[in-house]
């Protein structure tokens, strides 16, 4: 323990002034992805398909990224600012989309109810996600300079174990909370998370001997930044984020009706929430790793190894459209569903160290937001154009009287794989090696 920690007390904690309230922050924001879960209940409510309800989870993502993209020299320049933003946004958005889904369900087919879940559960809701996820990512780096793949990983990992935390009581809650359980559900929880988020607001701080470089010409441009290597360096590492996030999202998007395929309907929820722990697992497990290795970029090569590897299998067996009954294939599918899920995971809580790896920690939050935008776009493209590969492709059957398209949710894999192949040429060919890592190489030959 350090004697700045023994003389501050919990004021120079790098456990409470930063790991404790990411965890709150991001445990709270990335109950996004729980929209599955009542995207249905929602739909019938308020008098729409499920399809024209589909739209506020991805225009939530989208300005989730676009808002960390614009509001990251924000994020720069003053975290207590971006934090409160991020917390009044989140519940705001959460308890505006209970209001409208009321609403909606007193005026049913109400456009006005369906736009205003748009705005509330999108626009707001998206501004409260981009700020709060880009928040405490700086400040775990700089009070955990030594692992800061770890450091994020933990953060990070909040925002995907948030889904295996709160689906189940999100379940509860819609079953216990009778007529209307939906829009009480969303007062309910946007209360809750405002405390939460609160807190970790209040608790948030970056260390004592880190001042951020005053005035307008105290730090050069992003374009500046990025331009002290090759820009095809940052091309690079944009492009094979956003192809990870958009072969994520494709892949999950179709998981529940794909486990159904392979005959394992009656433990959709258990692997849900297995995939959910193995996407977390993924944000930690795979950052921490990295921070063992000479150059962080070596961690992407493995995640894209293990996805082509993984799908290709799969591919080869038609593991989706023969898995079921047959036990191999049902492993692959299992394999492939969790092995995606963790490279997911991974690619996001690798990012920012990757990033301040190649351009410093100086403009860091500023740089991560912009590259945060690969997400906005991935949101909008990964699971629409799995649905529509779904929609376009294979044959439509009954199935214990559940409407299922096998070859469909196969064909979906011909498009992950050969994005997943050309996200590792980008990972090979455009993203450089660190200095540390050219400083490691050089050490090793004159050693020879």
């Amino acid at each position: 323990m350090s004697e700045n920690t023994k003389q501050g007390g919990w004021r120079t904690n790098k456990w409470v002034r930063a790991a404790i309230p990411a965890l709150l922050l991001h445990c709270s924001i990335g109950t996004v992805y729980c929209w599955s879960i009542f995207s249905q209940e929602i739909a019938d409510y308020i008098g729409f398909s499920k399809g024209a309800t589909e739209w506020a989870f991805s225009f939530a993502i989208f300005f989730l990224g676009m808002s960390a993209a614009f509001l990251g020299n924000v994020v720069e320049k003053d975290i207590h600012k971006s934090s409160l933003i991020a917390t009044i946004c989140f519940a705001l958005g959460m308890a505006g989309t209970g209001f409208f889904i009321y609403y909606g369900g007193q005026h049913q087919h109400s456009t006005a109810a369906l736009v205003g879940i748009y705005v509330c559960y999108g626009f707001i809701m998206g501004i409260g996600l981009g700020t709060g996820y880009l928040s405490p990512v700086k400040t775990l780096m700089l009070w955990f300079e030594d692992r800061k793949g770890l450091a994020t990983g933990l953060a990070v990992a909040g925002f995907g174990a948030a889904k295996a935390i709160a689906s189940p009581i999100m379940q509860s809650m819609l079953e216990n909370l009778g007529e209307g359980g939906i829009y009480k559900m969303f007062v309910i929880l946007a209360c809750v998370y405002f405390v939460m988020m609160f807190v970790g607001h209040l608790l948030l701080k970056k260390p004592e001997g880190w001042h951020e470089p005053q005035g307008k010409d105290a730090k050069p441009s992003i374009i500046s930044v990025l331009k002290t290597k090759p820009i095809t360096n940052y091309i690079g590492i944009w492009l094979m984020f956003y192809i990870n996030i958009t072969c994520g999202l494709a892949l999950i998007s179709q998981e529940k009706m794909i486990v159904k395929c392979v005959g394992l309907a009656a433990y959709a929820g258990l692997i849900s929430t297995v995939s959910a722990v193995f996407n977390a697992g993924g944000r930690l497990g795979f950052s921490a790793w990295a921070d063992t290795m000479k150059d962080r970029n070596t961690i992407y090569k493995i995640i894209f190894v293990l996805s082509i590897c993984s799908t290709a299998l799969v591919m080869l067996t038609g593991g989706i459209k023969n898995g079921e009954g047959n036990g191999l294939l049902v492993v692959l599918v299992l394999a492939l569903i969790f092995i995606v899920n963790a490279g997911y995971g991974g690619g996001f809580s690798n990012v920012p160290t990757l990033l301040s790896d190649h351009y410093g920690m100086s403009s860091i939050s500023a740089i991560h937001g912009i590259t945060l935008s690969a997400w906005a776009f991935a949101g909008l493209t990964g699971n629409q154009v799995a649905t529509y590969i779904v929609n376009h492709s294979g044959e439509w059957i009954d199935h214990a009287g559940v409407k299922m398209n096998p070859v469909g949710y196969q064909n979906v894999l011909y498009f992950t794989i050969a994005l997943y192949i050309l996200a590792l040429c980008f990972c090979l060919f455009l993203v450089r090696p660190t200095d540390k890592a050219l400083e490691a190489k050089k050490a090793k030959q004159a050693a020879k």
